[in-house]
């Protein structure tokens, strides 16, 4: 039992920390003015229906409207043999129509919220679906025997369930799991279950105990559906420490430390009820020294928001996270070896599978993601990366599939993405470059002034001009270019004078006619 959790709680935020052997894994922050937003389940109107997207904006009552696309609707996979791709999206929905829908990605960006129709409500060891019959175990549940007793107990328990088991890996179902009924509600008894990870080694009776909570709270959700207004939230998951706690493993867990006394007495009382078997293990925080302070957690917050990541050999990674992918390099650096060039390569590029599967779970990166190992001429070398690369990658929670080493050498990653990047959810883009990354330099601003002094006079009948720049940039245009700024003088035969804003970023200028 390796792992540690630490959590810290404050008015503003509470921020949750993973541990393993004295180093930070994982980071996720959740703050009050901007709570996550996966697993809610709301009533929505739909406000437009595009059938060239094959999808619908639902307006869920958040600043922005929902996306919700044709295979996420349960509706049209109600026969098993339909293809959503068959089916045309205005033959299933109408604008203004009422819809029941659960988020399952974050708002990101510029996009609104990732919605389905596929509802799921987690518990500690089972995952309920209403609208299917369908049974699912944990993935991470591998052992075949314990797999089969748990797919018995659920079938004694619940009769109604399929026999034919579908693949898991304890999220919101996939659009091929089989949903029967499309309702807002469905009756008491009925529904299907995904059994989680936690389940593994649980009693028939806490198994029964989890399937009768998640049916009384179907059966409230029920209730609140036929009074709620259009839109409206209907479901909230719980808070981040709740939703810790609740998806914990008893046997991976050595110790969970909290620095509020009042949260870590409701997580108590909360675990008393949902994970007994954890609550020796949680304890509160109360020294002077701040809980995130310990394994210099703080400080790697701040390093997991720069580009450049050392490796402990003197190599390094550069990440760069955009739109539509990121892009991870690995570079040698200052590690140079000690036998020959692809000896020193190979054992760069397998050091840096450790280090990217840790920045991938640290940053929350997700979506695409490009790795450019350095080129390695010998096969076995890049077959024993991969297989590195994929062994550091199994103790992600979120879903990842990695891709063998393409003809340039490159390793294609895809890692579910549910919520922001912990550089999103920390950071604004910058006012000065707009997300650029870099700005124009001082030169190039002064000559796009000299260019700008000339369309003013052609178009003006001005006595001077007034130039307002910054600081930077007028010292180069007084020192380096005055010669240049005499003989444009001379040409339009306007006198031209410069003027420093202090506020001014170095790209930011004007050319006042005066």
């Amino acid at each position: 039992m390796a792992e540690e959790i630490l959590v810290n709680v404050t008015p503003q935020e509470t921020r949750v920390a993973s541990i393993e052997n004295g180093v930070l894994q994982e980071v996720v922050v959740e703050r009050c003015r901007n709570r996550g937003l996966v697993g809610n389940i709301y009533l929505g109107r739909i406000s437009r229906v595009l059938p060239g997207l094959g999808a619908t904006f639902l307006d869920i009552g958040l600043e922005r409207t929902g996306f919700l696309h044709i295979s996420d609707i349960a509706q049209v996979h109600k026969d098993t043999e339909t293809n959503s791709t068959d089916i045309a999206i205005e033959q299933v929905l109408q604008e203004g129509q009422q819809l029941l829908v659960q988020v399952t990605k974050d708002p990101l960006g510029s996009k609104g919220a990732r919605l389905s129709t596929f509802l799921s409500i987690p518990s500690r060891y089972l995952v309920f679906m209403p609208h299917t019959t369908s049974l699912g175990i944990s993935q991470r549940i591998e052992n075949d025997d314990e797999r089969q007793r748990l797919r018995d107990l659920l079938i004694e328990l619940e009769p109604a369930l399929d026999r034919v088991e579908i693949d898991s890996s304890e999220t919101a179902p996939a659009s091929a799991a089989n949903p029967t009924r499309t309702e807002h509600a469905t009756p008491p008894g009925s529904g299907g279950y995904i059994v989680r990870t936690a389940a593994e080694g649980a009693t028939i009776d806490e198994i029964r105990d989890d399937m009768l909570f998640l049916q009384r709270l179907w059966q409230s959700i029920s209730a609140r559906i036929e009074a709620a207004a259009v839109p409206s939230v209907i479901y909230e998951d719980l808070q981040l420490v709740f939703r810790t706690i609740r998806n914990l493993s008893s046997d991976q867990t050595a110790k969970i430390r909290i620095d509020s006394k009042e949260t870590c007495a409701k997580v108590l009382d909360f675990a008393q009820q949902f994970t007994p078997e954890l609550v020796s293990r949680i304890e509160h925080y109360a020294e002077e020294r701040p809980i995130l302070d310990l394994y210099s957690i703080e400080d790697e917050i701040q390093r997991a928001l720069q580009r450049k990541v050392d490796l402990k050999s003197g190599g390094h990674l550069i990440i760069d996270q955009t739109e539509a992918m990121t892009t991870i390099d690995v570079n040698t650096g200052g590690f140079v070896g000690h036998r020959n060039l692809e000896e020193t390569i190979f054992k760069t590029n397998l050091e840096a599978t450790q280090t990217i599967a840790r920045q991938l779970r640290l940053r929350n990166l997700g979506g695409i993601i490009i790795i450019d190992f350095i080129d390695m001429s010998d096969e076995d070398h890049q077959r024993q990366v991969l297989r590195a690369l994929e062994k550091s990658l199994d103790r992600d929670h979120s879903r990842i599939t990695v891709s063998e080493v393409t003809s340039l050498g490159l390793v294609q990653i895809t890692r579910k993405r549910t919520r922001e990047s912990l550089e999103h959810v920390l950071c604004d883009q910058c006012p000065t470059c707009a997300g650029r990354g870099s700005i124009k330099s001082a030169e190039s601003i002064c000559y796009e002034i000299f260019r700008e002094i000339l369309r003013e006079a052609w178009q003006f009948e001005a006595k001077k001009l007034l130039v307002v720049a910054s600081q930077t940039v007028v010292d180069i245009l007084l020192d380096e270019e005055s010669t240049s700024v005499v003989e444009l003088e001379a040409f339009i035969r306007i006198p031209i004078r410069f003027q420093v804003e202090s506020a001014y970023t170095q790209e930011q200028y004007d050319v006042v006619p005066l």
